[in-house]
């Protein structure tokens, strides 16, 4: 054998012995991931489920409970399209630990209507075209739903003029308070119309 060859063979031993020695060296290095029951009602059906507490809460509700009608878009809490309801107030669901909301009331797209039932926000939606590929429609319509509630129970926003007056559905209201919803497609003004609409009917 050439001294060349004899260094090729001693190499490719040598790699051949170390890969499964890195291998349980890597294994070693990562624990075991930890688990916890989370109890949480779900578009008005209970549910006790056992998760890594790692898990966000919008993972939990399309893996595990397979709502797959809540978006993963950004997964960085940046464009809305994982909005959902939790004991009345919307949040990105990305953002959220799955064990934070243990014995949480959560509302997603499927609890708030269905094709046969649709609540006023989605019919609303639909009549004015609020959507156009239709990703993100999901969170616009929980956040909008919310929206509303805000307004009614008179919280405030960045542009509210008057803290002391009864909330308004304004222009600028709405608009401002739905800033955290991306629509990559650029259907604003066909949301803002199917609020508009339904804050019309609510008053």
């Amino acid at each position: 054998m050439s001294r060349r060859g004899m260094l090729a063979a001693s190499a490719a031993s040598a790699a051949v012995t170390s890969i499964p020695a890195a291998r349980a060296k890597t294994a070693a290095a990562q624990p075991a991931p930890s688990m916890a029951k989370v109890a949480l009602t779900v578009n008005g059906e209970k549910s006790e489920l056992e998760l890594d507490t790692r898990m966000t809460l919008l993972d939990a509700l399309r893996e595990h409970l397979r709502l797959t009608g809540t978006k993963k878009g950004c997964d960085h809490g940046q464009c809305g399209a994982c909005t959902v309801i939790v004991d009345g107030r919307r949040i990105n669901s990305c953002l959220s630990l799955a064990v934070m909301h243990d014995g949480d009331t959560v509302t997603t797209i499927e609890g708030l209507g269905t094709p046969h039932a649709l609540h006023p926000m989605q019919a609303a939606f639909v009549e004015h075209d609020g959507y156009q590929c239709g990703y993100c429609t999901p969170g616009q319509i929980c956040s909008a739903v919310a929206v509303l509630d805000e307004i009614k129970a008179g919280i405030p926003s960045h542009v509210t003029g008057d803290l002391t007056a009864p909330g308004k559905a304004t222009n600028m209201e709405i608009r401002e308070r739905m800033s955290g919803n991306i629509c990559r497609c650029g259907a604003y003004s066909n949301i803002l119309e199917a609020i508009t609409e339904v804050a019309g009917r609510q008053a």
